[in-house]
């Protein structure tokens, strides 16, 4: 395949249906004006996602590292099952947009073209190379993020859940810090269809390294509400398990249409977070001086859930144009909006600001 270093951001993922139980109680919104929201004193947390992937290629053992050093609270671990039944850490439960699949195995496509990770072993997965992520466009590859680690350029492999979860805690030892994992449990439901039952296979290996009460250093997240509701009423009472859960959300239109009362408050008995789209926080057209912040947070902190929004990229094209850079992005949801933690790409800066505005107020009081 050809490569040609050209931006493209790439389409909008579908909206989960349990993301259209709340929309009417997140839609209404209101205009707030900047500053106006009072900052936060509760500890804020930086989740890592997909590790520091705005340095490294995304979930390779490397940014996973990386995001630890740079100070963040939590990594994330989208997870993903092989053939023979092993656990990897990956995005999709697609091989083609970050690995060279095409090359190594042109043959093994589905008839959609596409690569499947459950169509592999694990030690044939190990033999690929993973790149920066791409799309390909007429046999010609793209990066995602042109800025970022060069594309298709030196070797890094895919690892198993069992062994990233070595990585963090070795490092947790050696480094004298209590960094958490945050998995997401993937496709729940194609997993099935193929014969595979990843949530039980995750939760195998989380109680074996020692993750089994809300009270670790973990939160298990999933966009699939029947698998959240599964996971809480069925596989984690049967294995004497209590984890805290978050219910991943994505924006779209359908939101607008919905009508349902109690839908916070119905979820809270599930889930102790939820995982949104930034912009189902703020709406993206705002005016700079004039934010408007829906009601989701206020209700999920009513509802007693934490809020731990997503993807937060200082990249060109991913700041909103409502914020003037991306500390005044983090500053926004973090200290006037109020969210609990963030979902990003870069958390050596989150860290920092996160650190400098508590710095700040040490010394206000």
């Amino acid at each position: 395949m050809r490569y040609a270093p050209t931006m493209n951001t790439g389409p909008m993922r579908l909206k989960t249906s349990l993301a259209l139980l709340i929309v009417v109680l997140i839609s209404a919104c209101g205009a707030n004006p900047r500053n106006a929201g009072a900052a936060d004193n509760v500890q804020k947390i930086v989740i890592a996602h997909r590790g520091a992937s705005g340095y490294l290629p995304e979930h390779t053992l490397a940014a996973k590292a990386v995001a630890h050093a740079q100070g963040a609270d939590y990594i994330e671990q989208d997870l993903v099952m092989t053939r023979d039944d092993r656990v990897i850490v990956l995005h999709d439960h697609h091989l083609d947009q970050v690995t060279n699949v095409r090359d190594i195995f042109p043959d093994r496509h589905r008839e959609d073209g596409r690569f499947y990770v459950i169509d592999f072993t694990l030690e044939e997965i190990r033999s690929l190379s993973v790149f920066e992520r791409f799309e390909t466009v007429n046999e010609v590859s793209t990066p995602v993020f042109e800025d970022r680690f060069p594309f298709a350029k030196s070797h890094f492999e895919v690892h198993t859940f069992e062994e990233e979860i070595e990585l963090v805690q070795g490092m947790n030892k050696s480094m004298g810090r209590s960094v958490g994992i945050y998995p997401e449990i993937k496709s729940p439901a194609f997993h099935t269809h193929e014969g595979k039952d990843l949530s039980q296979a995750v939760l195998d290996i989380l109680k074996t390294y020692g993750y089994v009460e809300k009270s670790d250093r973990v939160y298990l997240q999933c966009f699939d509400w029947a698998e959240i509701r599964r996971i809480h009423n069925e596989l984690m009472p049967q294995m004497g398990m209590d984890l805290r859960l978050v219910q991943l959300l994505e924006l779209s239109e359908e939101f607008k249409q919905l009508r349902e009362d109690g839908a916070f408050v119905n979820l809270a008995k599930v889930a102790d977070g939820i995982g949104p789209s930034i912009h189902m926080i703020v709406e993206p057209d705002s005016p700079a001086t004039e934010l408007r912040i829906t009601k989701l947070v206020t209700l999920a902190h009513a509802a007693g859930m934490e809020v731990h929004p997503y993807t937060f990229r200082r990249d060109a094209g991913s700041i909103p144009d409502y914020a003037n850079g991306f500390e005044d992005l983090l500053d926004i949801f973090l200290y006037e909006v109020g969210v609990d933690g963030i979902f990003t790409d870069f958390p050596d800066l989150a860290a920092r600001y996160i650190e400098s505005r508590q710095g700040l107020e040490s010394q206000a009081q």
